[in-house]
């Protein structure tokens, strides 16, 4: 017999951080679930839909596809499906079928939203009586382990316009919000990819980001509005370095429709605007003067986080 789930997650726009993957003194956590981020962003309903089929079978074997193409290299994913596979006795074939609606690697946290849908999906599927953080921190560990983010998990779960204040898992981070209403629109525009690994593993980029980083936080907690949030993570990509000619021009381009504020993803040659529904579309009409309609992106925010779908 066949069994069937099915979980969503809004996308996650990083729009800034701090790497928390070392101690006071300067060693490494080797601990998984402390490692984390500090950092914020949005989450909106654009996001991945994952669908998880398990049948019974000799050994376990694990298929992963994206948007209906076979993806073996969706290793974050399949670490979290073995992490469940783990805690039964019988063996499975498990099929995870995501669909992404936001382009991938381009600071949108589509790898923490598989991760955290497969994990919702194969644990329901499973019949495993896990909560809600003890499944997040299975998604955040796979993604520290695969190096494909931070701490993008547990806002993923919570949704709106979050901060994180203290990194880690699901759990242990302690999180917060700015509040605001459904009525804001998120308008992203994206020229391409930048990968989290080499981010990650690059000293210059990791000490930029950390000094950036905690003054960006500090600066926000200040004053945590939305307006002075999306000012204050403009600075950080400019301080850091990430922001490119490209990016700059776009962010231009927002200021003169009236958004309440632009920042560049975190990480991506991407930028996202939030400003009213009724605005949206004359933010998606400026974008397209430097970019193809396929490369921008409107979404409202998602206020829910990940959820089991029916």
């Amino acid at each position: 017999m066949v069994k069937h789930a099915k979980a969503f997650s809004p996308a996650g726009i990083s729009s800034f951080f701090e790497i928390c993957d070392t101690e006071a003194d300067g060693r490494p956590i080797t601990d998984f679930e402390k490692i984390g981020a500090r950092g914020g962003g949005f989450g909106i309903q654009k996001g991945v839909a994952t669908e998880v089929y398990v049948s019974e079978a000799k050994n376990n074997n694990i298929h992963v596809s994206i948007n209906g193409r076979d993806a073996p290299e969706a290793e974050t994913t399949r670490t979290v499906a073995q992490m469940l596979l783990g805690k039964v006795s019988e063996a499975y074939n498990v099929v995870v079928k995501h669909n992404v609606e936001v382009p991938i690697g381009a600071g949108f946290g589509s790898s923490a939203a598989g991760a955290l849908t497969t994990g919702l999906a194969l644990s329901n599927a499973l019949g495993l009586s896990l909560t809600y953080n003890q499944i997040g921190k299975m998604a955040h560990v796979a993604e520290v382990k695969c190096k494909t983010g931070l701490g993008t998990v547990g806002p993923l779960m919570l949704g709106g316009c979050i901060i994180t204040l203290e990194p880690g898992a699901p759990g242990i981070a302690l999180l917060d919000r700015i509040p605001l209403s459904i009525d804001h629109v998120i308008v992203s525009g994206v020229f391409g990819p930048i990968p989290t690994k080499e981010v990650l593993s690059s000293p210059e980029k990791r000490l930029a980001v950390n000094k950036w980083g905690d003054k960006t936080l500090e600066k926000i907690l200040s004053e945590p509005s939305l307006e002075n949030f999306l000012a204050c993570c403009r600075e950080f990509a400019e301080k850091t370095g990430f922001i490119t000619e490209r990016v700059k021009k776009l962010l231009r381009i927002a200021d003169k429709v009236g958004v309440i504020g632009a920042a560049q993803n975190m990480v991506g040659e991407a930028v996202h605007a939030l400003t009213t529904s009724e605005n949206a579309e004359n933010v998606v009409q400026a974008f397209r003067q430097v970019l193809p309609q396929e490369k921008i992106l409107a979404s409202q925010i998602d206020i829910q986080g990940a959820r089991l779908l029916g």
